[in-house]
């Protein structure tokens, strides 16, 4: 089948047509796309609600008038089927076609206007194309792997895991206002075991850490710290006389 010469020798037909609407022109069109989709078959199934939202008809009966009277001018055969689980069957006619070209009756309006009816189905070609027939896009490399953007994809390294030696920890013990003996501490003892915490994970920020270091040793000298008021000798205690009691009593006086 000639897609070119079928749509001219139609329109050719709608030409002279005067029995014909723009609706029939719209159901015919529909049609024929599906009859070239299934390969000018000689007979095909359709879909009415697919057909109608092609063909841009609304209403059923406009659907049902426009297809009996393609069939009743002999543009088409009409099958209906009553089956709501197979679709109708259509066979489109062949109009004033035949197997030899016909050089005398080209039209180039004609086929200017079949070439705004291209099947919509039609394999697209891509500009960029290898030897080897497989689609190549913008930046997409031959070998099918893609490319992936750089940008935005710097993953944020922790460079808090460890210090980069004692003397870092000893600089910020100090920037702290810290003794830098305790610094001395934390260090030889995250050394010891390998910068892990007590439960074997690998620590994540050292300077978080060190800070919690700091916040106990804290706590600890406060909670230890003597009291002045009370900084006599322990058996202060024992000797202090709290019930204002004496030793040398006089038994003989009245009481």
């Amino acid at each position: 089948m000639n897609y070119i010469k079928l749509l001219n020798a139609a329109f050719e037909k709608f030409f002279f047509d005067d029995r014909l609407n723009p609706t029939h022109i719209s159901l015919y069109m529909a049609l024929f796309q599906e009859w070239n989709s299934s390969r000018f078959a000689d007979e095909f199934f359709v879909n009415r609600r697919e057909l109608m939202r092609v063909a841009k008809i609304g209403s059923k009966s406009t659907y049902h008038r426009c297809v009996t009277d393609l069939d009743s001018w002999n543009y088409l055969s009409y099958f209906p089927s009553n089956n709501p689980y197979k679709g109708s069957k259509i066979k489109m006619a062949i109009i004033g076609t035949s197997d030899e070209p016909d050089m005398g009756r080209y039209n180039p309006e004609l086929e200017q206007l079949a070439e705004r009816y291209r099947p919509i189905r039609e394999p697209v070609v891509y500009l960029h194309r290898p030897t080897n027939g497989q689609a190549v896009y913008q930046n997409r490399p031959v070998s099918g792997q893609a490319l992936v953007s750089n940008i935005n994809n710097t993953k944020q390294v922790n460079n808090n895991k460890q210090p980069k030696g004692r003397q870092a920890v000893l600089d910020f013990f100090v920037e702290k206002s810290f003794n830098a003996d305790e610094g001395k501490k934390f260090f030889a003892h995250y050394e010891a075991n390998d910068w892990k915490t007590s439960d074997g994970k690998p620590i994540r920020d050292w300077r978080a850490l060190a800070k919690n270091w700091m916040d106990r040793t804290e706590l600890f000298t406060e909670e230890n710290k003597p009291n002045k008021k009370g900084a006599s000798h322990p058996d202060s205690y024992r000797d202090r006389d709290n019930l204002k009691t004496t030793k040398t009593k006089d038994y003989g006086q009245p009481l």
